[in-house]
């Protein structure tokens, strides 16, 4: 009976997250320093035509970037449920351990680099560079990882790292075009704004394999929840199963940097939201729940980003912050009264 409560309890978060993304995704759409009305909506989606400003403010602006809010959501939700999975702490996650910072870094120097040639930077070397200094930056953790067996001193060694790449982007900043450094302060800052559809389908492609990889992994993953040597004992390559996160959780967070910057708190504050509604840490049900429930509660910051004061835009890790960083404060204060 008690397992039947929990299936039932499971199917039900799982159900509740996937409307409220599809909830969300609409008002994205819908409200804006422009509402638009839902009949115009449906009459432009339906062919019945509809206003011309209406179809493109959908199309070109508010459609891309709510799904854009979603994939990247979800891929940075599953990014964290990843390392901390890796470290098995859950305040571990790609912005507290600098890997975001190593990510906007390299991207802040491509970019720079290509548009002071007036070269036309594409998403995949994008990808790619932010990919290189999540790998680094993930490499200066592991390297503190094995001297620092305290788990608070290692967060506290990522967020010096990420403080570290924070101010090397700044200083390289500095010797940027006028016109360049207004594009990287912007993207710094954390936006879905300026998305189109041909980096809507990149991103996607990237993060639909990567998440296929991860759910296929699902099993070793949860031996690997045990202990490394319960893992061991059950055939599981231990080795090369850590290798296959970090890789993982840096295309994820790497892929997040490239086309919307660094976002804060999601990574930690969502897979532990989503592991405490549904009341288990198995990772076939995890997998999928941290990725609906990242993607919304990105669109629901982002609908909050750009309608609380409108038509003055926040910046996404701003919103994510006064939500997320409660979220983590509760984590570690529940963690200590437990004795951790």
């Amino acid at each position: 009976m008690r397992k039947e409560h929990r299936k039932i309890r499971c199917r039900t978060v799982l159900i509740l997250l996937g409307i409220g993304c599809i909830l969300f995704l609409f008002c994205n759409i819908l409200y804006g320093s422009v509402s638009i009305p839902l009949q115009a909506f449906l009459q432009f989606f339906s062919g019945a035509g509809s206003e011309e400003t209406y179809g493109q403010i959908v199309m070109e602006i508010r459609f891309p970037r709510a799904v854009s809010a979603l994939w990247l959501g979800g891929a940075l939700a599953l990014s964290g449920y990843l390392l901390q999975t890796f470290f098995h702490n859950p305040i571990a996650g790609p912005f507290v351990l600098g890997i975001s910072s190593g990510s906007k870094l390299m991207v802040a120097v491509i970019m720079v680099f290509f548009l002071g040639k007036s070269i036309k930077v594409s998403s995949t070397a994008l990808i790619l560079a932010a990919f290189v200094g999540a790998l680094l930056s993930m490499g200066f953790v592991l390297l503190l990882s094995e001297r620092v067996n305290n788990m608070s001193m290692l967060v506290i060694s990522g967020v010096m790292i990420g403080y570290i790449c924070s101010a090397v982007t700044d200083f390289i900043v500095t010797f940027a075009d006028d016109a360049d450094i207004v594009n990287l302060h912007n993207w710094s800052r954390g936006s879905f704004s300026g998305m189109a559809w041909d980096k809507v389908i990149h991103m996607s492609i990237v993060i639909s394999i990567t998440y296929v990889i991860v759910f296929l992994l699902s099993k070793p993953i949860s031996a690997y929840q045990l202990g490394e040597m319960d893992a061991v004992s059950m055939g599981v390559n231990v080795r090369m199963l850590r290798i296959w996160l970090i890789l993982l959780s840096s295309i994820l967070s790497a892929c997040v940097v490239a086309y919307a910057g660094p976002i804060s708190f999601v990574g930690i504050a969502v897979p532990h939201l989503v592991k405490t509604f549904l009341g288990t840490s198995r990772p076939i049900l995890m997998i999928p729940a941290c990725f609906l429930g990242g993607g919304m509660f990105c669109l629901a910051c982002d609908f909050i980003a750009r309608t609380v004061f409108a038509p003055t835009e926040l910046s996404i890790s701003t919103v994510t912050a006064v939500f997320g960083a409660p979220i983590v404060l509760w984590i570690m204060t529940k963690r200590r009264r437990e004795g951790f």
